[in-house]
């Protein structure tokens, strides 16, 4: 399909087909999403915890007024199935575990622009379920751009779409219930005398921690 077909009728026909195995397989409960219809037309930097790669699809359509664009791992893109998913999804690639300085350039520019960006703090999906010690680059983005974070949670994708370490095309849909909770919008901690040094650490532990409060505690992992 992705050869044959133009983008347009690709990106319609993949849409469909995530909106049937949503309503197939997926019950999702949102809470607080008062906070995200409150945000819009405000640039927020969105963090979230990764469970399942229909994470970003499903934060996708719950966001879909507030003009956000997703960072996603260049490697994404080299799958066939992931990518044709990528194409419905405004997107910043980026490389992991990397100073992607023009990915960094893009997104604070997307956020300067008035958008929205949504980051992965964690950088690749839990196997466990639990969080995971988080990358730094995301503070970077908020120091620059100013813009407040928002913190989300989710719980319940890593049964609805579980990992297949053998091949993202080989991860298949169940039956599961989906709970996705909004957080309050914050600010970085201020830099201080005391933690000066340490400030980015602090920073990083703090924003991840606004993550964990929203979750159930077996997912809170690092963060607990």
């Amino acid at each position: 399909m992705s050869r044959i077909l133009p983008k347009n009728i690709r990106k319609s026909l993949t849409r469909k087909l995530i909106d049937k195995f949503l309503h197939t397989y997926s019950e999702i409960e949102v809470i607080n999403k008062g906070v995200i219809e409150k945000r819009r037309g405000i640039p927020t930097i969105y963090i979230g915890n990764h469970l399942s790669n229909v994470d970003g699809v499903i934060l996708n359509r719950l966001l879909k007024d507030n003009n956000v664009a997703f960072m996603a791992g260049v490697k994404l893109s080299k799958d066939i199935v992931t990518n044709l998913v990528l194409e419905t999804i405004r997107t910043i690639h980026i490389t992991p575990s990397s100073a992607d300085k023009k990915a960094i350039k893009e997104a604070i520019k997307y956020l300067e622009d008035g958008g929205s960006i949504f980051i992965f703090p964690e950088g690749t999906r839990s196997r466990s379920g639990s969080m995971l010690k988080a990358k730094k680059g995301f503070i970077l983005l908020a120091k620059m751009s100013k813009a407040q974070f928002v913190p989300i949670a989710l719980e319940g994708t890593e049964e609805l779409l579980p990992i297949n370490s053998d091949s993202m095309s080989k991860e298949n849909f169940n039956h599961s219930k989906v709970k996705v909770t909004f957080g309050e919008p914050f600010n970085l901690p201020e830099k201080t005398e005391d933690n000066k040094d340490a400030w980015t650490e602090v920073a990083t532990e703090y924003s991840m921690k606004k993550i964990a409060e929203l979750l159930d505690p077996k997912y809170r992992g690092v963060y607990s």
